[in-house]
């Protein structure tokens, strides 16, 4: 199906704008944009689309080399990998009905070739280069996002504040690692860790 793209909107959840897309049924949807979408523009969901920069079709259909966005895990679910700002995913090859993808981590990942993704690159790449510059941005940024903020260290604490508080420098004043059956107040650090420090292999 076709569609037209209505407008971007900034979405204060996540770093990548949203489109607002109304199909030729009457269908108003929100997508995830890829790299220079622009209102006005049209689009193309399903099978049969073409290969053009922000439309939507199944991994059989694109080509190998091309960069997707937005991909299914199983068919019909919508999208569930490579969804952040600046994100894409590289076909590499495909074989025995799956395709091979390789993801921003390096990973090679195959998954049905009838799994659908967006062509392009998720819009709002660069996000991170820019600098937050005063606290309050980063504020609300975290309250967007839910997440406390500012988050102060233990070892910055007085004692009575912090089991890491306290004494003439800041270092913890015990072990980090606590039992799994500590008590409330004392269960911070590594907790039930399995080991600590650094990972020493041979090489």
């Amino acid at each position: 199906i076709i569609g037209s793209v209505k407008d971007l909107v900034h979405d204060p959840g996540r770093g990548a704008p949203v489109a607002i897309v109304l199909f030729q049924d009457g269908l108003k949807k929100v997508i995830l944009p890829s790299e220079g979408l622009r209102v006005g523009q049209t689009i193309e969901y399903g099978v049969g689309s073409s290969v053009v920069i922000g439309n939507t079709m199944p991994l059989q259909a694109i080509p190998d080399g091309s960069p997707v966005f937005n991909i299914e895990l199983t068919p019909g679910d919508g999208g569930r990998l490579i969804r952040s700002s600046g994100g894409y995913a590289t076909i590499l090859g495909r074989d025995k009905g799956k395709v091979t993808l390789q993801l921003p981590s390096g990973e090679m990942k195959e998954i049905p070739q009838r799994c659908r993704a967006t062509i392009g690159i998720v819009a709002g790449g660069g996000r991170t280069e820019k600098p937050f510059v005063k606290a309050g941005n980063k504020h609300h940024l975290k309250k967007a996002k839910g997440h406390y903020y500012p988050r102060v260290r233990g070892v910055a604490m007085n004692a009575v504040s912090h089991p890491h508080g306290g004494g003439a420098h800041q270092s913890p004043p015990r072990a980090t690692t606590v039992s799994r059956h500590a008590q409330p107040g004392r269960k911070v650090g590594l907790i039930a860790a399995r080991r600590s420090g650094r990972r020493r292999g041979k090489k």
